[in-house]
Formats: structure tokens, sequence, C-alpha cells
């Protein structure tokens, strides 16, 4: 291990020794024009229909402090939970500030292969990674940002080796790109050392030894020399941070092509077949409406020069209207739409925090297995696919909860797999009481968190097989399953056999009212039990 931490040190240190990058990346040209119109060429790939679940390793320099999301914001703002952490365990964020993080964070003990066998073996069907965060660090080799982990903190090319690994075991692999919101979201680091240049890198420290960023400008890391943004309306202390309709301070030009060409540089060297944005729509949507169809563009030229006229990606984004939904990939946070959706979609969601909390392990916060089951059954049913995030530690391990969590997914997903994968959407995604209620979402999402009883059930189907999901064992051995009454008219053809997956075969009959089962008298499911439906 030693050994080969040495090299990386050492292909780093030649890697990264090289001027950075001057030159714009090129867009691709072919069959897609960064236009909407052109772009809605675009149809969601067979193989994402199919996946269904897939797993995130939201991991970066902020997990260092192990102490939360968006740490690496609020480390900077006094009143905060946060920031009083920061000063007790690393001292006056002047001092010690995203930058000190991001060297100290050095990933000791991750095993990329490993981990990726484990989920694969879990489960999932897909693996994504943090490519970087609001932080503006990038977890590869990246020619255009000299803040990245093969010059700092792991010496190693996080992007690159999760990307192998995923490979080697024919898992389709996502990055997620979030850099868009640094200028506005370190804002508050200005009053610390956030407005630092290189020229102050070379400054003698007060004891005469030289700095250990001499060389690096922080500027390329926090972008803050620039006017804060407006503050919220009724003059609270929190800046506009995210909306570049309302106030929030507008990049410049430069900012935003060199946002441009990281990704660029980032999708073109390792091909990922996902690219998630967490931003509206696409990255600076509001101020640079073109930077979105212009990557679109050239990523769905990218793949499809290769493959045969056929862009076999998926890219993500938020919030966005129905008519981009068919260009791009309409995501979810941590929520679920209350009805199926016409085009294909995807929520996220995490187990905890979304960058590792050592609070949330202590006080065991971490969201069951049954509760990511029931969410990833009613997402399936809506037309959707479930992308969850495990919390990393700072030393690139998953904790034993997490662990626990893990294995229990993975014990229904053996039993009862063949009920989501390769599936679509029925007549009707569910019935119940959570299918006949109204829950809208908050901005971007965040409506997660449903109380699943028995009485609620989710379908979908496969071929000749229609799958019912009951979201918890029922009380009682006897079972209706409305969506069958014949005033319904969402079966097609006769039924040809009933089974309870994990058991075998159960008594059934249907009528006027709908399909009566019969239970077996001690559960075989803890979670939730899925019946399978025969059609002839």
């Amino acid at each position: 291990m030693k050994s080969a931490r040495l090299l990386s040190l050492m292909l780093g240190a030649l890697t990264c020794s090289s001027v950075y990058a001057q030159d714009d990346m090129p867009k691709t040209t072919g069959q897609y024009t960064p236009d909407w119109e052109s772009l809605s060429q675009w149809e969601c790939p067979e193989w994402f229909k199919d996946a269904k679940f897939g797993i995130w390793a939201h991991w970066g320099p902020q997990c260092q402090a192990e102490d939360g999301d968006w740490y690496g914001r609020a480390m900077y703002m006094p009143g905060n939970g946060q920031h009083k952490y920061h000063v007790e365990h690393f001292g006056d964020p002047a001092e010690y500030g995203l930058k000190e993080l991001c060297r100290d964070w050095t990933a000791d003990n991750w095993q990329p292969k490993e981990l990726i066998d484990l989920y694969k073996s879990v489960g999932a069907r897909y693996f994504m990674t943090l490519a970087n965060h609001h932080d503006n660090f990038d977890l590869w080799d990246s020619p255009y940002q000299e803040w990245n982990s093969v010059k700092i903190g792991p010496h190693r090319n996080i992007v690159g080796e999760w990307a192998e690994a995923c490979r080697e075991v024919g898992l389709p692999f996502g990055v997620s790109v979030h850099g868009a919101h640094t200028w506005t979201w370190l804002e508050p680091s200005q009053a610390y050392d956030g407005n630092l240049t290189e020229a102050d890198g070379y400054e003698l420290n007060p004891d005469g030894t030289e700095k250990w960023w001499r060389g690096l400008d922080p500027q390329e890391l926090y972008a803050q020399r620039h006017p804060l943004s407006e503050k919220s309306d009724d003059g609270g202390a929190i800046h506009r941070q995210w909306d570049w309709e309302a106030g929030a301070s507008i990049p410049d030009e430069a900012y935003r092509n060199k946002l441009m060409n990281r990704t660029l540089q980032l999708a073109y060297d390792y091909n990922p077949d996902i690219i998630y944005f967490d931003d509206t729509v696409l990255p600076f949507w509001g101020c640079d409406e073109q930077w979105g169809p212009e990557f679109l563009a050239s990523y769905y030229n990218h793949r499809a020069n290769s493959n045969g006229g056929q862009a076999d990606v998926v890219i993500t984004g938020k919030q966005m209207p129905d008519s981009i939904k068919r260009a791009m990939m309409w995501d979810v946070e941590r929520g679920i739409p209350d009805r199926m959706q016409e085009e294909y979609w995807q929520t996220c969601t995490c187990i905890g925090q979304w960058h590792y909390d050592r609070n949330v392990y202590k006080k065991n916060k971490y969201k069951s297995a049954a509760t990511v089951i029931r969410m990833l059954v009613d997402v399936i049913s809506k037309n959707g696919n479930l992308l969850l995030s495990i919390p990393v530690r700072a030393d690139g391990t998953i904790d034993e909860k997490e662990q626990k969590i893990l294995a229990d997914i993975k014990a229904w997903m053996d039993v009862n797999g063949e009920s989501i994968y390769g599936t679509r959407v029925w007549s009707t995604f569910g019935e119940g009481p959570l299918a006949e209620a109204v829950n809208p979402m908050n901005a971007q999402g965040f409506n997660e968190g449903q109380k699943y009883t028995s009485a609620d059930v989710r379908y979908v189907s496969k071929g000749d097989r229609i799958y019912a999901t009951i979201m918890a064992w029922p009380e009682h051995t006897d079972l209706t399953l409305k969506s069958f009454a014949k005033d319904k008219e969402y079966l097609k053809g006769d039924i040809a056999s009933v089974s309870l997956l994990g058991y075998g075969a159960i008594p059934y009959s249907i009528n006027q009212d709908g399909l009566h089962l019969t239970l077996p008298a001690e559960p075989t499911n803890a979670i939730a039990p899925v019946i399978e439906i025969k059609v002839k």
C-alpha cells in the first residue's frame, strides 16, 4: 500500500509539473446542434431504463471534517454549528481554510475496486462519483484546474480509479459536476482566506517559513475576487447563492469558460455514461443559457460519433420545463413525483448527509434498507431510477452501519430483483392511500419520507409478467389488488398464475372487485413482498 501510494505521488508530481492548459477544449460537432429542437433527438438509452438502481460516492475534501454537507461553506459562517466545529478542531478559518482541507484529505484507506465489487453485489447497476463539488476541487487529473486530487491531497486520480474499477466489472460509470455555484457558494470565505491570491503565497509566514501553497493561486479554487451577492429580501444574513436572476453575483465569462473546459475534458477523457449537473436545468441557467446546450451538443456528438449515431448517455439537471425533459434527464433531489411521468427521470437521495457526518452515524439516523427499497419500488413504478449515495468517510471507507444497510438491500434484491431490473411501467403505477394523495415537491424535490403501509401497492411490468409490490407485510393473509377490478380495464389478457417471489404459488381468484390473494400465514419478507402475476 505504501509503495503504491509513493508511486502515485511521483506520477502525480510528474503529471502536474507542466503549465496548466491555456487553449480551450474543442466542441465536438455532428448530428446535434446547440438548440433544444436538435437536442430533443436524444433518447434515453435502454441500459439506463433497465438499470433502475445506482450507487453514488458523494466524496471529496469536505469529508475530511466528517461533519456533514456544505461544510466548505458553513465553516466560514459564524453562528453555524459547522463553524464552531471547525474552530474547535482546526482553528481559525483564516488560517486553516478550505485549501487546507484539500491538502489534508489524503484518503489513505480508499480501495475503489473493493467498493465497486461490493456495490455491484448489492444490486447497483450503475455507479457515480463526485467529480467536483461547490468547493471547486477537481477529483481527477484536471489540466484546467490546478487544485485537483492528483496534485493536492490524495495525489490520486479519484475519477480515473473509480472509472477503471467500474469498467473492470462492466458497470456503467457516471460523474457529478457541481462547480457552477462556487462563485456564490464560497462568498462567506471572503471574510477569511477567500480573497488570497497567488502573490500572497510568496510572502513568508510569521516564523520565516514558506507557505505550503506557494506557487498555487487560491483564486483558482475560491473564485472570490468579486462583489458579494445581494442580501435576501428579508435582510437576513444568508446571501442569495443559487438564483442568478434574483440577486446572485453573476459569474464572469472567464469562470464560465473555465468550467466548460474542465467539464469537456472530463467528459472526453473519461467517457462517462452519466453526467449529473447539480443545477437548475444546466450550469449558469438564468445568466448564460447557451452554456448548457453547447455542452449537451458536444457530448452527445462525442458519444454518437463513436457509437453508430447513438448518444447512449444520460445527462441530468434539475427543475426543468417538460419540453427540456425530452432533451436530457430530469433529476429529483430527495423526492418522488406523486404521479407517473411520461419521460424517464431519476431521483437522487442519500442514506445520511451528502458528505459524511459522524453525528448521523452516532445517532443512528441513516435510512434503513426498508426505506431505500420502498423508495426504489415507488420510483420505478413512476418511470424513474433511484441513485443512492452511501457516504464515504474521510479515509475512503464506509462504516459498519452502512455495510449492514447494504447487506439488507442485497438480501431483498437477491430474492426480488427480477421485479426491479428491466421492468417498465404498467397501466397504473399503484393503489392505496399514498397513490391517491397529493405530495407536491419543494423546489428540486425534498418530498421524500413517505410512510408506506401494507395498503400501498406499486406495479411494474416485464414481458408477460406484472409485479405488484406490497409496501409492508399485511396484517391479514387475505389481500385484494383493486387495480385488477373489471371496471379498471388495466389487465390486458387472462391471468395464468400468481406467485409470491421467494415462496412460490399462492391461491388467487379474480372478480369484479379485483384480484384476491391469500398470503402465507407467516411473513416471508420483512420489507416489501412481491407478487408475480403471469398473464396469458
